[in-house]
């Protein structure tokens, strides 16, 4: 069995111009809301000229105070599921849009590694939720292989195509 090709600098920069191309053409605005990547979708996004057209905002929320603090995530859910669930994420999501002007966020939390895996939620495992404002949001876990900066990378070029994907619905 193949594994998947590591998506490189190149695909990330693609999946962002045809996102960018969907949203401009739609008169959409997004905002990010990310914990494992550390604020890599918003760079990898406002890296294409003339994103602050349809750019809001990127938030990096990695502590529980962080994402309860910037999102409105509930202390009660962090504490019940933890960072890294459906209930988080979707939450999360929701106080992306709620904290910015944008029409569409995404949010992502996860255990990239090398460390912070338990059985139940190993390293790779990846909640990325999705929601456009007035909607009802999406959440979806991933299980990512290889070493903390290839889980970063598949959550981004994850995170990204159901952006794209919610362009299209």
């Amino acid at each position: 069995m193949d594994t998947p090709a590591l998506p490189s600098d190149a695909d990330l920069r693609q999946q962002a111009r045809h996102l960018a191309e969907a949203l401009i053409a739609q008169r959409q605005v997004v905002s990010t809301a990310e914990s494992c990547t550390g604020g890599w979708i918003a760079k990898t996004l406002t890296d294409i000229a003339g994103s602050s057209a349809w750019f809001d905002c990127g938030m990096v929320a990695y502590s529980y105070e962080a994402k309860q603090a910037m999102l409105g995530v509930r202390p009660q859910t962090l504490e019940r599921e933890g960072a890294v669930s459906r209930e988080t994420v979707i939450e999360m999501v929701s106080g992306a849009l709620a904290n910015s002007a944008a029409s569409l966020a995404v949010a992502v939390t996860g255990i990239a590694g090398p460390g912070g895996g338990t059985p139940d939620k190993p390293v790779g495992t990846v909640w990325i939720g999705w929601k456009r404002r007035g909607g009802y949001p999406k959440a979806e876990v991933f299980h990512f292989t290889g070493d903390r900066e290839a889980v970063r990378r598949q959550t981004i070029a994850a995170a990204l195509r159901g952006l794209l994907a919610m362009t299209t619905d």
